[in-house]
């Protein structure tokens, strides 16, 4: 037997002996005994509790594993407090899967939340932020003449624009940018290196920059075809007047925007603008149009047209003839009317320097309507028809009625009026009053109507209210009551001073005469015509009859005299009998300014009357008499309408009221 199999075999033996255990709950004798069933590590520390000790010089029984033999004796155990216990395998694997399965719960109920929660939620807010609404333009009626002629349309336009984020991505080279900005100055007109800038940006691109506006479908074609990453076009349109100038005043014109600004094209902007339409579809994340997206349209209404009752070419034979006038006679402004007495229908409207509504920026801002509602002034002698009706009609006096007429004549009251030229007591008619334009002559005879009367024929001829023609800024002019005249202005206003009224209303005046005394409110408007091609004409304006048939009748005849024996021998046109009126008149300008007013209103064919026109020059300077500087104006732009209308020539003679007596 081996050293050490004897040294197990007496350290069995010493352990198993009876006398060397001590008695259970025995303790030890001496100093430094312990309590039985303590064990003491080193140093004098307790193990743990219920540990043995056995005593000095008796080697303690080992453990042995079954069938294994006595057990190895461990490593030293280290001195101080004992280490924490590290939990066995099993244990932690429990607590791993615990975690992890908590997470997969946690996430679970995300998921849950989000998909099926909230998931409709965030789909349709995701789906409205890929949505994009844009407006589609209506398009804008067209204004076309009495015979349908186009004064006023729209044409297809593009403006050019660029997504410079867009062109950011596309990561050109430098080189290529500037190639593309040479190419688009060639096809848009804008220097290269504003294209250039324009394209790249500054530090923070932007999504929407504009390279060019207003530019033709052909351009923009050109423009696309280059394939330059990001740009892009806009369809528009623009409002072209293809007649340039010709009713410009009357026409008015659009903004920018393409809302009406003036004219016509101001007081049916709603008309003319239509409804303007939607398209809904899905962008990407670049801002591309994504084919099979929700896509939705709601199209756009367009506007209606506007037939007016302007002859185009009439209109532009009056124009020229005007501006002739007005630069002949040094005059600062001059319009002309011309009008059918049977229908209120004016077929020509003219203002002198009309604006272009291409180029409105070249007018000044106060020039751009139509001065013949807007501007103000004494009718003058062609008011004295309005006296001449109301003394026929009371019963006052007859066209032969025999006057002895002085070149001054003083009234009741004290006051004094003259005629415009010094002359001896003239031996006229009543007829020939008229003829002669005489002052002294209407307030003679006209002084026997009472103050009230004058001033109702003033108003029923017009005077102190709109005509209603649908013009922007329309004027009613200057009708005082009865009683506010003073002592001057009750006989005044006999011969057209102390009252204000506009071209249209003056017309209006021999219109109603023309037109056996039944007055017919003045229109531009023919109807509309809708989107598909359905006309609706204009309601047609209430009349009045102002005047018996009889005594507009002798009016006529009367202002006939005025034109072959008068002071309107100018107007005269061949082949046609002419009835009309010269007038000279005042016009009061801001700051106490006084201007004169020359004009001339004739009626044609006088025995079957179908037109009149008016003709108003403002302050010439070679005469102040309509006589001399308006009535061959009359003359040359009524011939032309006559024929222009193919309304035939006169079939009788005139029989003429006698103007002078004896």
């Amino acid at each position: 037997m081996s050293d050490t199999a004897s040294s197990r075999a007496g350290v069995r033996r010493a352990s198993d002996s009876p006398q060397r255990r001590p008695a259970a709950g025995a303790t030890a004798a001496g100093p430094g005994a312990r309590a039985a069933g303590t064990r003491v590590g080193r140093g004098g520390v307790p193990d743990r509790p219920g540990a043995t000790t056995a005593p000095r010089g008796v080697v303690p029984r080992q453990r042995t594993r079954a069938g294994l033999g006595p057990a190895r004796p461990g490593p030293p155990r280290p001195e101080g407090p004992a280490s924490p216990r590290v939990p066995p395998p099993q244990r932690r694997q429990a607590i791993v899967l615990v975690a992890v399965l908590a997470l997969l719960a946690v996430l679970a109920g995300r998921l849950v939340q989000v998909q099926v929660v909230d998931g409709p939620s965030l789909a349709a807010r995701a789906f409205e932020k890929r949505l994009e609404t844009v407006t589609i333009p209506a398009e804008r009626g067209d204004i076309v003449d009495a015979d349908g002629v186009v004064l006023a349309t729209s044409v297809e336009r593009w403006n050019i624009y660029v997504d410079q984020v867009q062109l950011a991505e596309a990561q050109l080279p430098a080189a290529r940018v500037s190639e593309a900005a040479e190419v688009l100055s060639g096809l848009l007109g804008v220097p290269a290196a504003e294209l250039g800038a324009r394209l790249v940006g500054g530090d923070e691109p932007r999504r929407f920059v504009y390279l060019a506006k207003g530019v033709v479908p052909g351009v923009r074609d050109e423009v696309l075809a280059q394939r330059i990453p990001g740009v892009a076009g806009e369809r528009t349109s623009d409002r072209v007047y293809p007649a340039g100038a010709t009713g410009g005043n009357v026409l008015g014109f659009v903004g920018a925007e393409g809302f009406g600004q003036a004219g016509l094209e101001l007081v049916h902007d709603e008309l003319l603008a239509g409804e303007a339409g939607s398209e809904t579809f899905e962008r990407g994340a670049k801002g591309q149009r994504i084919p099979a997206g929700e896509h939705e349209a709601d199209p756009a209404v367009p506007g209606h047209d506007l037939v007016l009752t302007l002859d185009r070419d009439l209109q532009y034979m009056v124009q020229s003839a005007l501006d002739a006038q007005v630069r002949a006679t040094g005059a600062q402004w001059g319009v002309v009317e011309v009008r059918d007495v049977r229908t209120g229908e004016v077929l020509a409207l003219a203002d002198s320097d009309a604006v272009d509504p291409n180029e409105p920026g070249a007018t000044e801002p106060g020039l751009r309507n139509s001065r013949a509602v807007q501007v103000v002034y004494e009718p003058g002698s062609t008011a004295k028809v309005i006296s001449m009706a109301a003394v026929l009609e009371q019963g006052l006096a007859t066209p032969t009625s025999q006057y002895v007429v002085p070149d001054r004549y003083e009234v009741a009251n004290g006051q004094v009026f003259k005629d415009s030229q010094d002359h001896p007591d003239q031996h006229l008619t009543l007829a020939g009053i008229l003829a002669q334009s005489s002052n002294t002559g209407t307030v003679m005879v006209g002084q026997e109507l009472p103050r009230q009367v004058r001033h109702d024929y003033l108003r029923k001829f017009g005077f102190g209210s709109s005509t209603g023609i649908g013009l922007p800024g329309e004027s009613a002019g200057l009708l005082r009551d009865a009683e506010d005249w003073d002592g001057r202005s009750e006989y005044a206003v006999l011969f057209g001073q102390a009252v204000g009224s506009t071209t249209l209303q003056n017309t209006g005046v021999f219109a109603t005469i023309a037109n056996g005394g039944v007055s017919v409110p003045p229109t531009l408007v023919k109807g509309t015509r809708g989107p598909d091609g359905t006309m609706h004409p204009t309601e047609p304006a209430e009349t009045e009859q102002v005047i018996s048939p009889d005594v507009a009748d002798t009016l006529v005849r009367m202002l006939e005299g005025a034109v072959a024996e008068g002071t309107g021998g100018n107007a005269a046109v061949p082949g046609y009998r002419v009835a009309g009126k010269t007038g000279t008149a005042q016009a009061f300008e801001p700051g106490g300014g006084i201007k004169i007013v020359a004009s001339f209103i004739g009626i044609a064919p006088a025995d079957d009357p179908r037109l009149v026109v008016n003709v108003a020059l403002y302050d010439p300077k070679t005469s102040e008499y309509g006589g001399v500087v308006a009535a061959p104006v009359f003359s040359e732009v009524m011939g032309h309408s006559l024929q222009h209308l193919g309304i035939p020539p006169s079939g009788v003679p005139a029989d003429l009221f006698p103007t002078e007596v004896g």
